[in-house]
């Protein structure tokens, strides 16, 4: 009798942990919507890139932080401004591309996005590849990133 009890105990358990993992991926239809909004700002995003144009922080929040490997965190527009026209200048990577895998969270106010990387030199080639987590903010004008971190698929050269 007790043994049954456990059992049951332990199985309903289980049915509401699994439910509420499943509850916040991308699968509920709120999380769909964010999804495609992300990956609108994404596209975005390369556009942005590939023309240089320092217009890209306006798709971080005032607060933002990108927490790029080997170095420092790089908080708030202005540093962002500054890395990325460094970026640019530097003449070393034409585009980039992220490939979203999952969007994770509540759709409330925030929202992780989890997926892959790619840059590219000016001729096109793969300069290297790897993954990342984005948090983002929902703000008066939509979906911003807050939390930008990401890494290499491959050992520092």
């Amino acid at each position: 009798m007790k043994q049954n009890k456990l059992t049951a105990i332990v199985c309903i358990i289980l049915f509401f942990v699994y439910g509420n993992c499943q509850a916040q991926t991308t699968t509920s239809p709120g999380l769909l919507t964010i999804k495609k909004a992300i990956e609108n700002t994404n596209a975005l995003y390369f556009s942005l890139f590939e023309k240089k144009d320092g217009a890209i922080v306006n798709l971080y929040t005032d607060d933002a932080c990108l927490l790029s490997p080997n170095m420092p965190p790089i908080s708030g527009k202005k540093a962002l401004k500054k890395d990325f026209e460094d970026t640019f200048s530097d003449g070393k990577v034409k585009g980039v591309k992220f490939q979203t895998s999952n969007i994770y969270g509540d759709g409330n106010e925030y929202v992780t996005e989890e997926g892959t990387w790619q840059v590219f030199e000016p001729s096109g080639k793969l300069l290297d590849d790897g993954k990342y987590l984005k948090l983002w903010k929902l703000t008066k004008t939509g979906w911003k990133i807050f939390r930008d971190s990401f890494n290499s698929n491959h050992k520092s050269k």
